[in-house]
């Protein structure tokens, strides 16, 4: 068990730790259903499959997840389309099997994985705060594992300083990406220094909730760094480069006044057309538009762990 130790949040996000360990229970049982809400297992792809995990350090003991049903039903992945709810809607027709992963670029030993093959690792669940550049928030149980286990096996060349991962390309199966007037060029492209990828809190996440990723989530395998900005996140990767150069990223490249390479959670930047001070937590007590806000914090409560990466650097120029 790693001894990495995950920040405590503060009193008023504590679960009980009677109801995390029933939840648990049902987990461990396979039940993964059994928590879900009725009906939404419908709107899940078929598919999907229960998953066993390990807790991946002390952050299971704390956070409260956001409802399965908000995790599931208010998504930006614009392949899907523009609305929240796009990606739970139109994404039936998207098919997250047969899939493989190609680790390749300045390393030693060039992969190409299978997706199955990744979901039979040792998986950890992760509960994770996740911010959005536009100003909510949620919780996430993911399942996966650290990303540096994947890179470690490929063994990065002393020239490699970037990471880039680049998503599918399926116009025929996401509408998104079969429009006249595309809200981002495709294949989305995201990218980390080496070090942040090779950082204990980043993961590669196939699910959430004790259950395969959804399609709306980005199945099967996306990107999870949960001190950035939730669009660093990229969803069905397909290929992750090592390369001696930043990678042009897709909202950069669309926007780069308002979506910066480096997309750290700083409440003291704000985004052009609003104030990042502040989120409203989606699913919260008092409903969708009762939720009170609350303030965010730097990294999104992770600089404990990872303020160290940045030491020395302008975060109002780096943004």
């Amino acid at each position: 068990m790693s001894i990495f130790r995950y920040p405590r949040p503060p009193a008023s996000e504590i679960t009980p730790r009677s109801v995390w360990l029933s939840r648990r229970d049902l987990l461990a049982t396979g039940l993964a259903g059994a928590i879900v809400p009725p009906g939404l297992m419908g709107s899940a792809p078929a598919r999907a499959a229960p998953l066993t995990a390990r807790s991946g350090g002390q952050s299971a003991e704390g956070l409260t997840p956001t409802p399965f049903q908000d995790v599931t039903h208010y998504n930006n992945f614009y392949e899907f389309g523009l609305e929240k709810t796009d990606p739970a809607e139109r994404s039936g027709g998207f098919h997250p099997r047969p899939w493989t992963v190609r680790v390749d670029g300045l390393v030693a030993h060039p992969r190409t994985y299978d997706i199955d093959a990744l979901l039979a690792r040792p998986l950890q669940e992760r509960l994770y705060r996740m911010r959005c550049v536009e100003a909510w928030s949620m919780v996430i149980p993911w399942i996966g594992f650290p990303l540096a286990e994947l890179l470690k096996e490929v063994e990065p060349l002393g020239s490699a300083k970037y990471v880039a991962f680049e998503s599918v390309v399926r116009p025929s199966e996401m509408p998104g990406q079969s429009g006249v007037l595309p809200v981002l060029e495709w294949p989305y492209v995201e990218g980390l220094r080496l070090d942040e990828a090779l950082h204990p809190l980043t993961v590669l996440a196939v699910g959430l909730y004790g259950q395969t990723l959804p399609n709306q989530n980005g199945a099967p395998i996306r990107l999870v760094v949960p001190w950035k900005y939730g669009f660093k996140g990229a969803k069905s990767v397909v290929r992750i480069r090592l390369t001696d150069t930043r990678p042009a990223t897709s909202w950069n490249l669309r926007a780069p006044d308002e979506y910066g390479f480096y997309a750290n959670v700083n409440p003291e930047v704000d985004h052009p057309r609003w104030s990042q001070a502040s989120e409203r937590p989606i699913g919260a007590r008092g409903g969708f538009f009762g939720a009170a806000r609350k303030p965010t914090l730097p990294f999104n409560g992770y600089g404990e762990q990872v303020a160290a990466l940045y030491a020395g650097m302008n975060l109002r120029r780096d943004f």
